[in-house]
């Protein structure tokens, strides 16, 4: 009787590989089949056995990606081919990584599946340059939102959000800056509200950009950052290590100084 595959659903974290989970690294190293997000740093792969099956199966916006569905078909196939697959995502499986729809689909289909927590960008951004996502002098809790629904019906409430005086943290809202900014505004943000955007986050290409809600799409644009990156809109942000730089001008940094290896121009 051949042995019984299985999935485990694994977090990589927001890219440098010592913030791997030594549960992650394990589950890696005993992999016989690798289905790798894009945004999962090359190196974390150094984890897995020469004798494993590496797929890159990347989904990025704006970018030609591998369908959802034949992602889950090669899985539930791995699993029933009697091999151990890991579904190795950036960050973490359950938040912004579609690890609830692959789980449910596994599950269906008869499949046993593991998740193993990731380190969110989310969280490693802010905290890469000293920002809490809460404080008692400004926020009492934090909300991790999309930059864009699946549909429009799904679209995010910015209103309420800016309504609810929490800390934000945004993915995936570069390309609907403006959006965003138009709908905290209109729910009573001040256009003073601070601001970061990080970029490759904990990466040695990491870079930020500290501003305003009010000048967020002209100084996003301005200072060529891109995806992926995640939006900090809160109190919070004074904490940065840069904000004391911030004198009502946007303030572009390089890499974090915890996070650099290089030299940074």
């Amino acid at each position: 009787m051949s042995k019984a595959g299985k999935v485990t659903l694994v977090g990589a974290g927001p890219g440098d590989p010592d913030l791997l989970t030594v549960k992650a690294a394990k589950a890696i190293a005993a992999a016989d089949v690798l289905l790798v997000d894009d945004l999962v740093n090359p190196d974390i792969l150094a984890c897995a056995s020469p004798q494993a099956r590496v797929i890159q199966v990347g989904k990025r916006g704006g970018c030609q990606s591998t369908p959802q569905e034949f992602i889950e078909r090669l899985m539930i196939a791995e699993a029933r081919a009697g091999h151990s697959v890991v579904r190795l995502k950036g960050g973490d499986p359950y938040l912004f990584g579609r690890g609830g729809e692959e789980r449910a689909q596994l599950l269906a289909h008869g499949i046993q599946v593991d998740v193993v927590p990731g380190i969110s960008s989310g969280l490693a951004a802010p905290s890469s340059i000293g920002i809490p996502l809460t404080h008692r002098a400004w926020s009492q809790g934090a909300v991790f939102v999309t930059g864009h629904g699946k549909d429009a019906e799904s679209e995010p409430n910015w209103p309420a959000l800016a309504q609810s005086g929490l800390t934000l943290v945004i993915y995936m809202g570069v390309a609907r800056c403006a959006t965003i900014q138009a709908g905290l505004l209109a729910g009573g943000a001040g256009a003073d509200t601070p601001v970061a955007v990080v970029q490759s986050a904990t990466r040695e290409a990491q870079r930020q950009l500290i501003t305003t809600l009010g000048e967020l799409p002209q100084a996003l644009a301005a200072s060529g950052l891109g995806s992926p990156s995640i939006i900090v809109v809160g109190d919070v942000v004074r904490c940065a290590d840069a904000w004391g730089a911030h004198d009502g001008a946007p303030t572009l940094c390089a890499v974090a100084p915890q996070y650099a290896t290089g030299t940074v121009n």
